[in-house]
């Protein structure tokens, strides 16, 4: 077993080495090149999610062929006079308007009705005509998806439908393992009930008092509403959670469960939470990645792990291709189920109570820590030691926790009969 161990952590130190190969960039141009028929044109590729941002940018001066992606919030039809000044500005610095097949969209077009259609704006030295064939070639991948499904006047946000996953296979998969241990089936119902309340909750406190503690003076109902009062009413989701403080709220409910409810030793609980946790990870993790969120740093535009985010928000810096870090999160998460539903099904170690759940501890918080370094930061780094971020300081205590659980699990096993209680 501690070959395996070995061989987490060296691809994880393997993963690390990579943060080395971080970028600096010192504006926010990225470079593409546009294929007209059969010529090719460098661009410079600028994208911004912030109103102030990309409306100043179509005032710059430049001497370079420039495609400008818009996103969303940059083209809605509501508010349309903005974004309609937004355009104008483009028009007036004689920029060219396609949607997203690049199919050129002729300036005196542009009505309320038209605007969502718009995704590039194009300045060339050239005017590019209505029968020329156009496309963008990238050396990065650009990740330019909406971040949900439009259902009317409703939208289904992919990062809901994640959440719903992981907690729908966490039912499933609690529901299998309650089967295999021979333990009543009416005692999944409260566990998932208080898992529900603990994660979201807790999540949601973790953030505002690791990172946004500012909430508590400035917005206070958002802290524990999907609402935002600053500058009128107007429902927002939970727009931070963090998954330190989800941790933390989880182990709390899942001690009232276990003496109150099940009446077994906490830990045989977590041994088969973590199992659960870890897959529902990897789904909110991409539930990040569909929201272009939690994204990494900045990376060279040739590395295969490049990916723009237009969608970004304004609060990671500039617009350049960066590490996925969501996808690097979800693909260890997904392993660690892996792994923990093997040992679970194939040995005896879920008779040895809190096994399970210090491993799971170690290599979650270890796949958080390394992560981390390529990271941008989520919001203000309220702590930091030696070069570490917040992440990184509060994965330390649960990967030690992790080591202590495993060790002091030895004197916690149970025989298969005791495994089964309360039948």
């Amino acid at each position: 077993m501690s070959n395996i161990f070995f061989r987490i952590y060296f691809v994880l130190f393997a993963l690390v080495t990579q943060c080395f190969f971080a970028q600096n960039h010192q504006d926010s141009l990225s470079d593409g090149t546009l294929k007209i028929n059969s010529a090719e044109l460098p661009v410079k590729i600028y994208a911004s999610t912030e109103f102030r941002n990309i409306n100043k940018f179509a005032e710059v001066v430049t001497n370079d062929n420039t495609l400008v992606i818009f996103t969303k919030a940059n083209v809605e039809a509501d508010p349309y006079h903005s974004n309609a000044i937004l355009i104008n500005n483009y028009k007036n610095a004689n920029y060219q308007f396609f949607d997203k097949d690049f199919k050129l969209v002729e300036n005196s077009n542009i009505s309320e009705d038209k605007i969502e259609t718009l995704k590039y704006a194009v300045k060339t030295k050239k005017a590019i005509a209505p029968t020329d064939t156009v496309s963008l070639e990238t050396p990065f991948k650009i990740w330019d998806i909406t971040p949900g499904i439009q259902l009317g006047p409703f939208t289904l946000h992919f990062y809901s439908l994640m959440f719903i996953f992981a907690f729908g296979i966490g039912y499933v998969l609690m529901t299998k393992m309650y089967q295999t241990d021979n333990v009543n089936l009416k005692y999944v119902e409260p566990i998932f009930t208080w898992t529900l309340i603990g994660t979201i909750l807790g999540a949601r406190m973790g953030h505002v008092i690791f990172y946004q503690p500012e909430l508590f003076k400035e917005d206070f109902w958002s802290v524990f509403l999907p609402i935002s009062t600053k500058n009128g009413l107007k429902f927002t989701g939970f727009s931070g959670l963090a998954s330190h403080g989800a941790t933390i709220a989880v182990i709390l409910t899942t001690l009232y469960y276990s003496f109150k409810i099940i009446k077994k030793n906490p830990f045989w609980v977590y041994d088969r939470l973590g199992i659960v946790v870890a897959i529902g990870g990897a789904f909110v993790r991409m539930g990040n990645f569909f929201n272009s969120e939690i994204i990494g740093k900045p990376v060279n535009p040739s590395s295969p792990f490049a990916i723009l985010f237009p969608q970004q928000s304004s609060e990671y810096g500039v617009t350049v291709p960066r590490y996925p870090t969501q996808l690097f999160e979800a693909i260890g998460y997904v392993l660690l189920f892996i792994l923990l539903w093997t040992l679970y099904r194939k040995t005896d170690k879920k008779y040895q109570q809190g096994w399970l759940f210090g491993l799971f501890f170690i290599i979650l918080w270890a796949i958080r820590f390394f992560v981390e370094f390529l990271k941008e930061p989520q919001g203000d780094e309220f702590i930091s030691f030696a070069g570490l971020n917040t992440g990184q300081i509060l994965s330390i205590p649960f990967m030690i926790a992790g080591f202590i659980i495993m060790l002091y699990s030895k004197n916690l096993k149970i025989t298969e009969a005791e495994n089964a209680k309360p039948e």
